[in-house]
């Protein structure tokens, strides 16, 4: 964690496609970018800011997106998201998020992550399956 520090950076980017689509996610009838897709996309900026750094057998999860999705993107756009650190408090880390298509800013927010040990993480989610 100790070289997880405010003013990292990730990003990451696609081509909206089909599969890519509010349709296609349920989240609307009109063939553009999904919001899902949109902070999937900012999920991975912020994974792509941090994972790396992170030794091995931790990785980091989501825990909370505050999100506005403030313009559609049409099918074949490329859209582009950057995450940047803005707090370190313990494991969990608070990011700036946002999101380009190649016309405007198409979203803004703030996303948390908290880095876990991949071992206890995996033990705690198969508990739940003998719950079940």
């Amino acid at each position: 964690m100790d070289k997880i520090t405010i003013g990292l950076v990730g990003e990451s980017s696609a081509t909206v496609t089909e599969a890519l689509s509010a349709t296609h996610f349920g989240s609307g009838n009109i063939a553009v970018y999904a919001t899902p897709a949109l902070i999937a996309l900012m999920e991975a900026a912020a994974v792509a800011a941090i994972d790396p750094l992170l030794p091995e057998g931790q990785a980091s999860v989501g825990t909370a997106v505050n999100v506005q999705h403030l313009a559609a993107t049409p099918l074949g756009q490329r859209v582009r998201a950057r995450a940047e650190v803005t707090a370190v408090e313990g494991r969990q880390v608070t990011f700036r998020v946002e999101a380009w298509d190649e016309k405007e800013c198409i979203g803004e927010g703030i996303h948390t992550r908290f880095v876990v040990d991949v071992a206890r993480f995996r033990q705690r989610v198969e508990g739940k399956k003998a719950l079940g």
